[in-house]
């Protein structure tokens, strides 16, 4: 809200209840300004039942250790991602190649939980990567205690043209990785052993050097 907005609008099936086993959702703002939301809640029923909140409640008491942990493992991760050969670009606010970089240090204390990366390769190649992959489940959530990745064309746009994905930006080489609890050096470890073992076959040019 401090920062000019009116409404903020939390998932709070992602980091708020962190554990990828319920459905809810939060929105802050003024008492006036929510009137017409509690109106149409009161209409539809939208209401979370005893034991859905009961978890959200669980999780909250947890979030400020699971985020801070989410995100010092998620820049790890997005600093190795970003020294890789097989990898073209790498999508984090916490680095400073990001175009937001400057925006994100202004309004946030960490950069999120969530790394995205386009690999050297077409989409068969990326989805030989992902499913080389040990330590994450492939998922469509992000948030939870556990790390979960999905090459995003398949999972969240497999219903979209090609045409449509081209203009939102979104390649068959785009990997999005929501960085869990883990140990990050053990997921560095499995990224590595991923882009390994796809091997020669996958001609990705070496970075010079200097």
């Amino acid at each position: 809200m401090s920062l000019g907005a009116d409404f903020v609008v939390h998932s709070a099936t992602k980091y708020l209840s962190g554990h990828n086993d319920l459905l809810a959702g939060v929105v802050v703002g003024s008492a006036a300004g929510l009137e017409p939301i509690r109106k149409l809640q009161a209409v539809q029923g939208n209401v979370s039942d005893p034991h859905n909140a009961y978890l959200l409640g669980r999780g909250l008491k947890t979030l400020p250790l699971r985020v801070e942990r989410q995100n010092e493992s998620a820049l790890k991760l997005a600093h190795f991602l970003e020294g890789q050969p097989y990898v073209a670009r790498v999508y984090y606010p916490g680095l400073s190649s990001h175009p937001s970089h400057a925006v994100a240090r202004r309004q946030m204390k960490g950069f999120g939980g969530v790394v995205s990366f386009e690999l050297r390769g077409d989409g068969k190649a990326t989805s030989r990567f992902v499913d080389a992959l040990r330590w994450p489940s492939i998922a469509s959530s992000f948030g939870g205690v556990d790390s979960l990745v999905e090459q995003t064309w398949l999972i969240s746009y497999a219903d979209t043209s090609v045409e449509q994905r081209a203009a939102l930006g979104v390649g068959e080489n785009l990997v999005r990785y929501s960085v869990g609890l883990e140990d990050p050096d053990d997921l560095i470890a499995d990224l590595d052993q991923a882009l390994g073992a796809l091997g020669p076959a996958w001609a990705a040019p070496k970075r010079a050097t200097t």
